[in-house]
């Protein structure tokens, strides 16, 4: 619902429809009520992407292709957008511009950092340049949100496609 909606507008009530559970159910677990439910879901889908960019970065070194590389990361993001009709877009996104929760907003910067330094960390090991890899890295995630969101205002995968296609050519350039 986060990724659809957003944070303000993913109601409780939904939520528990969805999810058949009861609102005592939820409030047993989460005590402080949906912004700890939503910070604890961040820190989730943080370690879920953490994983997918771990195995992304151990790959970018034997990779037989840069193309190939990109367009295996950016499936992780574009298939399930695709598949939703363009309706659910980035939940650390989301996360990160719930401005009224300090707790959710710095889980998802804690998110972008993580991210930040395992992508580097897989640049590094392919050749790019130890003072590049971490500007390179941020670069890569921004493009993937950006195109998240752009691709959900056009109903059209066409951003993911024009982000891929420059950021090939500058990791080529940087892996040369």
């Amino acid at each position: 619902m986060v990724q659809e909606f957003g944070v303000h507008a993913a109601g409780l009530t939904e939520l528990l429809a969805r999810s058949n559970t009861s609102r005592n159910s939820l409030y047993q677990h989460f005590p402080a009520g949906k912004g700890e439910l939503v910070e604890t879901a961040t820190r989730i889908v943080s370690r879920l992407v953490q994983s997918h960019l771990g195995v992304m970065a151990e790959k970018l070194p034997g990779t037989p292709s840069v193309e190939q590389w990109l367009d295996e990361l950016f499936a992780f993001w574009r298939e399930p957008l695709e598949s939703s009709g363009y309706r659910l877009g980035s939940f650390m996104m989301a996360a990160a511009l719930d401005e009224p929760d300090p707790a959710v907003k710095s889980a998802a910067g804690q998110a972008f950092t993580d991210w930040t330094t395992r992508l580097a960390d897989g640049l590094i090991a392919a050749g790019v340049e130890r003072t590049a890899a971490n500007p390179m890295a941020g670069l890569l995630l921004s493009a993937i949100e950006g195109a998240i969101v752009q691709s959900r205002a056009l109903e059209s995968s066409r951003p993911f496609d024009d982000a891929q296609t420059q950021l090939r050519v500058l990791l080529a350039h940087h892996l040369s």
